[in-house]
């Protein structure tokens, strides 16, 4: 299959919809979801196309969804100098087409030569301009890791017609098929796979847009390709980068537009906000806690306010409450992607690290193929192919033990017109005062400048002070100033000596 199935499940997707800024799980939580209403009610009311789980948004439309009002398909097909294909079985239906089995004409054996032929009619939204948007997004990304690729496509009567790879079951059929169940080890399997897919796919300019269960294919059953993992259905797909300058998408906010499917779209989605890298990985947590849990906790909303209940029920449901059941790397993973900025670059081999206790050391015996996720963590050079939460966390020598909050990383600062440097250092414990002071006293600085609130320490230390020597000392009381040539804020003194030349 190429596309998403046509289900009776209950997948539903919306054309409507509510703006404000908020961030997901909690934050601002009442205040955002009374936003949230207000808005709805200022946005003009739209009606909700109550498409299946393939379903499409409301600016690119559904293609093929009125069959019977569209000319029927050819019994060959022959496009773009490919061999002419017999129409045979149908795979699937979608928002922006539907897929048959393709046999070549001539060939002889079991599954000689089958394709998937992909048709959308010409009225269809989607090519109101000409061939498919889709097919643009197959001619930069097609072929590469975890998306299959086009062989031919053209347009036969009335019909744009893609000649492409032919794919096996999708994670939604899988688990449908399999009581509704999936095992953690499958589900972290998919994790690992589906993350490196996104990483190639966000690494050439393009999110996916519509990230689910129906998307995501197996090779097909008997060939190599069978524990492969493949993402497809590419209608959805835009750029979060520009291809000129290679510069971020600026960031814009649409309420009116709903684009993706409901059950798994990321609240920034739902309130119209430009899709960005972190909208395909949100997808992908929900998409992981369905297929491991076999239900997310905003299912079963009917009727014109779904898309708005779904959004406030994604909002109010913390990572904790929804992966209560699941493995901590599934609540951990939560926890990053809906965190993340618009513009923020995503950490994909870390993400990949937490599930990869899961599925064991050997991914030759994994239930799916991981080689692209190992490739992807040779490339940051991780010993074994493993990087670990704990050795990124705890760069730090083991012998060094860090009290209090961590001071920031020092910032040289040079005035260009007289030599002068200044550091300065933020939120130091009393334990870590000496150090900073022992180490700017050897690079010739003084501190200029103290303040300290709560046990935490702020100091600037200055080349320029015309000091050679300076003598500190803490005390737990707070002194009045004297006329001695020293600082002092907050709840402890900071005495310092300092001595001139």
């Amino acid at each position: 299959m190429i596309t998403s199935l046509t289900t009776t499940d209950g997948h539903n997707n919306i054309v409507s919809g509510a703006g404000f800024e908020t961030t997901p799980f909690g934050r601002k939580a009442d205040e955002d979801i009374k936003k949230l209403r207000v808005l709805k009610e200022l946005v003009a009311e739209k009606k909700m196309n109550e498409y299946d789980s393939g379903g499409r948004s409301g600016d690119k439309g559904p293609g093929a969804e009125n069959d019977g009002n569209t000319a029927p398909l050819p019994e060959k097909v022959s496009v773009g100098g490919s061999p002419m294909y017999r129409i045979e079985k149908k795979l699937g239906k979608g928002g922006f087409g539907q897929v048959y089995v393709g046999r070549r004409i001539g060939a002889t054996g079991p599954g000689a030569l089958e394709v998937a032929l992909k048709f959308e009619h010409r009225s269809s939204k989607g090519c109101n301009y000409g061939p498919p948007y889709e097919w643009q997004v197959y001619n930069a990304l097609g072929g590469s890791h975890g998306v299959p690729r086009v062989h031919y496509k053209g347009r036969q009567g009335d019909y744009y017609v893609m000649v492409m790879d032919i794919l096996g079951p999708s994670l939604w059929d899988v688990w449908n098929n399999n009581s509704h169940t999936m095992s953690i080890e499958m589900v972290a399997c998919i994790a690992i796979e589906a993350i490196s897919i996104l990483e190639k796919m966000h690494s050439r300019g393009y999110v996916h847009g519509d990230v689910k269960p129906e998307n995501f294919l197996l090779g097909l059953p008997g060939t190599p390709d069978e524990k492969k993992l493949f993402l497809v259905d590419l209608g959805l797909a835009t750029k979060w980068r520009d291809s000129s300058s290679g510069q971020h998408v600026e960031y814009d906010q649409r309420p009116d537009v709903f684009r993706g499917t409901v059950r798994y779209a990321s609240v920034h989605a739902h309130l119209g906000r430009t899709g960005s890298r972190r909208d395909d990985l949100e997808s992908l947590a929900y998409t992981l806690i369905f297929l491991l849990r076999g239900r997310l906790p905003w299912q079963g909303y009917q009727g014109e306010n779904k898309g708005f209940l779904v959004c406030k029920k994604k909002m109010a449901t913390s990572p904790e409450t929804l992966c209560c059941f699941c493995p901590a790397p599934f609540r951990q993973f939560v926890e990053y992607v809906v965190n993340l900025k618009f513009d923020e670059e995503p950490n994909y081999a870390k993400y990949i690290s937490l599930f990869d206790g899961i599925v064991g050391p050997n991914p030759h015996i994994r239930p799916i193929n991981t080689d692209g996720a190992q490739k992807l963590i040779y490339q940051v050079g991780q010993k074994r192919g493993r990087l670990t939460m704990e050795d990124e966390e705890d760069e730090q020598p083991k012998k060094k033990v860090r009290m209090g909050m961590p001071a920031t990383q020092w910032i040289s600062v040079y005035n260009a017109r007289r030599p002068m440097k200044q550091r300065y250092h933020y939120n130091v414990a009393d334990v870590r005062l000496a150090q900073h002071i022992e180490k700017g006293s050897e690079d010739g600085l003084f501190i200029s400048s103290v303040a300290s609130c709560s046990n935490l320490w702020a100091l600037i230390m200055d080349a320029g002070t015309g000091f050679t020597a300076q003598v500190y000392e803490l005390s737990p009381y707070f002194l009045h100033k004297v006329g001695m040539d020293y600082g002092a804020v907050g709840e402890e003194l900071l005495h310092q000596c300092n001595c001139r030349s």
